[in-house]
C-alpha cells in the first residue's frame, strides 16, 4: 500500500513539473511575439497563434496566456491587412480583413469586427477607382459591379460601373448602369451620359439610313438630357423618310431650344419649304421670314416670299 502511494505521489509530481515546463515555454513563446510586434508583426503573429493553442492545452493554468491572445491576435491581423492597404495590394487586404471579421468574431473583439467591416467597402471602391484610372474598364466594371451587388443602392457604384462599361465599348449594358445610378441618386449626371449614348446612336442610325431608329434614339436622348441637336436629327431622319409633319414638328421644336445656333436660319428655311409643300402658305411665309437675315438663305426665303403674295 505504501509502494502504491509513493508511486502515485512520484507522478504527481512529475505532472506537475511536466506542466511547469509546458506553462514556461508557452510564456516564453508569447513573449517572443510581444518582443517581434514592432519589427516583423508576420512572425509575432505567428508566436501569439502557436502560443494561443499550446496555452488552450494547458487548461486553467494557461487561462491569462490565453486571453492576451486573443486581445492582441485580431487587432494583430487588423494591421497586418492594413499594411497591404498600404501597398496597394487591394484583394489581398480585402481577403485578409474577411479573415480579421471571423477571427475577431470568434474571440469577441467586436470593436476589431465593427472596424474591419467598415475598410472592405472603402478597399473595394479603391480598387475599383484604381482600375477605372489605369483604364481597364472590364476589371473596373466588374470591381464596380460586386460593390453594387452588394449595396443595389449605391448610385456611385452604379455610375462608374455604367462609366467603365461605355469606356468599353458596352453601350447596352452601360445604359442599364446609368439607369440604376439615375434610380438612386445620381439623376443628373446620368441622364447626361444616357442622353450622349443616345444622340450618337441616333446620329450614327441616321448615317446609315436607318431612319426609324435614328428618331427613336433622338427621342430617348432629348428625353433623358433635353438637347437641341436631338432634335434636329429627329427632323433630318424624318425628312429623309418622307414623313414631312414630323419633320417640321422636331425642326421647329429645335428651333425654339436653339433661337441662337448658326443653323437657324437654314432650318427655318427648310420648315418653310416643307409647309409650302404642304400647301400651309401662311406658315411657310412664316418661317421664310425666320430666315430673312441667313447669309446664305436669306435671298432664296425673300424669293419664295414674293412668290407667295
Amino acid at each position: 500500500m505504501k509502494k502504491i502511494l509513493a508511486t502515485i505521489a512520484t507522478l504527481v509530481v512529475a505532472l506537475g513539473t511536466v506542466s511547469a515546463q509546458d506553462l514556461a515555454a508557452v510564456t516564453e513563446l508569447y513573449n517572443t511575439g510581444a518582443e517581434a510586434i514592432s519589427t516583423d508583426k508576420a512572425s509575432a503573429l505567428s508566436s501569439f497563434e502557436q502560443a494561443l493553442k499550446l496555452a488552450e492545452a494547458l487548461g486553467e493554468e494557461g487561462q491569462e496566456i490565453v486571453t492576451n491572445c486573443k486581445n492582441i491576435i485580431p487587432n494583430l491581423k487588423l494591421s497586418l491587412a492594413k499594411d497591404l492597404v498600404k501597398e496597394s495590394k487591394f484583394d489581398e487586404a480585402i481577403a485578409a480583413l474577411q479573415d480579421v471579421q471571423k477571427v475577431a468574431e470568434a474571440y469577441e473583439a467586436f470593436s476589431v469586427v465593427d472596424e474591419a467591416a467598415g475598410l472592405i467597402p472603402q478597399l473595394k471602391l479603391s480598387k475599383a477607382n484604381n482600375l477605372y484610372k489605369a483604364k481597364e474598364f472590364d476589371a473596373a466594371a466588374a470591381a464596380f459591379k460586386e460593390i453594387l451587388d452588394a449595396d443595389p443602392t449605391d448610385g456611385n457604384a452604379a455610375f462608374f460601373m455604367g462609366a467603365s462599361l461605355l469606356s468599353a465599348g458596352k453601350n447596352d449594358e452601360a445604359k442599364a448602369a446609368f439607369e440604376t445610378a439615375a434610380a438612386n441618386g445620381q439623376e443628373a449626371k446620368a441622364n447626361k451620359q444616357l442622353g450622349n449614348i443616345y444622340l450618337k446612336e441616333a446620329s450614327a442610325a441616321l448615317k446609315a439610313k436607318k431612319y426609324a431608329d435614328a428618331v427613336s434614339s433622338a427621342l430617348k436622348a432629348n428625353e433623358f438630357a433635353p438637347n437641341a441637336q436631338a432634335l434636329q436629327v429627329a427632323g433630318q431622319a424624318s425628312q429623309a423618310a418622307g414623313k414631312n409633319a414630323d419633320a417640321i414638328k422636331y425642326f421647329e421644336q429645335y428651333l425654339e431650344a436653339a433661337p441662337t445656333a448658326s443653323n437657324f436660319g437654314a432650318i427655318a428655311f427648310t420648315v418653310g419649304a416643307l409647309y409650302q409643300t404642304a400647301k400651309n402658305n401662311a406658315k411657310a411665309k412664316e418661317f421664310y421670314t425666320k430666315a430673312l437675315s441667313d447669309p446664305k438663305y436669306g435671298a432664296d426665303a425673300k424669293k419664295m416670299l414674293d412668290a407667295l403674295k
